[in-house]
């Protein structure tokens, strides 16, 4: 029997017994469904055991089934109460998909990114399921409405769906986009593996985690900086009270350090806006601020690090570690006012390191730690400045350092790090430094920070 047919033959059985339910029992079979397409294993293995079992009474169990299937009773399972052609994506079923990282469903077409290339499917999905598919993942997520063009979703396994459909997209060519986290193991040692960040830097960042720096990781979208967070905020002392504000629920911090006292909240804009009074009467140790994007997101970073909060750790879309600075200070501007010449003096004072990432050109699956920055501010010649401690070379194919510990210690010690970790971090560094030599370091002086309205 063709696969189809087998499809609708279990549809058919399960029609029969749903014909025969009293309203209670069709109510739970909704929400086991519900529960099935969003990843609950409970609910997924008692589905494909049905199925099977399915199967056996129809007499089919020998039936054909599409080969992006890893066997019929999933592949009927995922047709009929699963994510379609993407089941074997989101569930890791072949070796080759274990570190493909996005997929995206375009019209009826289907992709996978492959080693940084994203390749068309020989599956697809109809138009009718995936609507279907987009019913489904509304009903796990109350607030969102079907109407609406656009939605962000999250599957058990964290996978987030990106939704567009509507007035947003040409007709028949609705998208639904998936990303997954591909680093298992959130480790400086996993990172260094998947060659993410240099091997040699992993007992550096670990002291610098101890020592407590304010640290904003940027880069562009799929660059690796949120996953790059969670491995940092990873080596945390789970003693600590914390505080997670987030766009939306994509880190599940609770199971990233389920010992730790982190509090999560999701606001973003308006809603953000209005809980930042008690944001800042909060007694927190740290903050954890993912996707910073407007001035309301960067106000509240800067007025909780500026307070004297260390551990502080942040995400921004951003070009560079140069223009960072630039885009927080005209969008603080532009909401609140103020001087924008003090906003910068704060920014460089109070936030100790950026992190750029970026994805390989070569290879756009593949992630990198394009360089790191030390921001700083002399206070003797009123001059914010920028010292490079982190090189990526792409000709050496290594990363080159410099020791910038040094460049403000002082300002550093009198933010109370503790002066005993801070000499370790300068010899840590030397020793890099000796063995991978950083040739024509630069400092930058912005010259935006002469400019007191805040445009060059």
């Amino acid at each position: 029997m063709k696969f189809e047919e087998i499809c609708k033959s279990v549809m058919a059985y399960f029609e029969g017994e749903w014909n025969k339910a009293d309203d209670f029992s069709k109510m739970e079979r909704l929400e086991k469904e519900k529960r099935a397409i969003m990843g609950f294993e409970e609910e997924m293995a008692e589905y494909q055991e049905k199925i099977s079992e399915i199967i056996e009474i129809l007499g089919v169990d020998k039936g054909e089934y599409p080969g992006w299937y890893p066997s019929l009773t999933e592949g009927v399972f995922s047709e009929l109460y699963g994510l379609s052609s993407l089941y074997s994506w989101v569930y890791d079923k072949e070796e080759r998909l274990v570190n493909s990282s996005s997929a995206k469903v375009i019209g009826d077409k289907v992709f996978f990114l492959i080693d940084g290339v994203s390749e068309l499917q020989p599956q697809c999905i109809k138009r009718s399921r995936r609507e279907q598919l987009k019913r489904a993942f509304l009903m796990a997520t109350p607030k969102e409405r079907l109407e609406r063009g656009f939605h962000e979703i999250y599957l058990r396994n964290g996978i987030r769906i990106t939704i567009y459909s509507g007035d947003r997209t040409k007709e028949g060519e609705d998208v639904m986009v998936f990303r997954k986290y591909i680093v298992r193991k959130l480790t400086f040692e996993e990172q260094a593996a998947l060659g993410t960040i240099p091997e040699e830097g992993i007992d550096l960042f670990k002291s610098m985690v101890e020592i407590g720096f304010n640290v904003i990781f940027s880069g562009a979208v799929r660059s690796g900086k949120t996953t790059f967070l969670q491995t940092w905020q990873s080596y945390e002392r789970e003693d600590l009270e914390g505080l997670a504000i987030s766009t939306d629920p994509e880190t599940p911090w609770h199971k990233i350090m389920p010992k730790a006292p982190i509090m999560q909240l999701v606001a973003d804009g308006e809603e953000l806006e209005n809980i930042t009074k008690s944001i800042l009467r909060g007694d927190n140790d740290y903050v954890l601020l993912e996707e910073m994007r407007d001035g309301v997101a960067f106000n509240i970073a800067l007025d909780i690090v500026s307070t004297g909060t260390k551990r502080s750790k942040a995400t921004v879309h951003t070009k560079d570690a140069l223009n960072l600075p630039y885009k927080m200070g005209t969008k603080i501007c532009s909401r609140y006012g103020g001087s924008f010449k003090g906003i910068l003096q704060q920014i460089f004072i109070n936030f100790d390191f950026v992190f750029e990432f970026a994805q390989v050109e070569e290879n756009r699956g593949k992630k990198l730690l394009k360089g790191i920055w030390l921001y700083g501010y002399d206070k003797v010649g009123d001059k914010v400045f920028m010292e490079e401690m982190l090189r990526y070379d792409g000709e050496r194919k290594e990363w080159v350092w410099r020791n910038v510990i040094g460049a403000d210690f002082e300002l550093r010690t009198s933010k109370g790090y503790d002066k005993a970790l801070l000499e370790r971090l300068k010899v840590e560094l030397d020793v890099l430094e000796k063995s991978h030599s950083m040739e024509n370091p630069i400092t930058l002086y912005p010259s935006y920070y002469k400019d007191e309205e805040g445009f060059m």
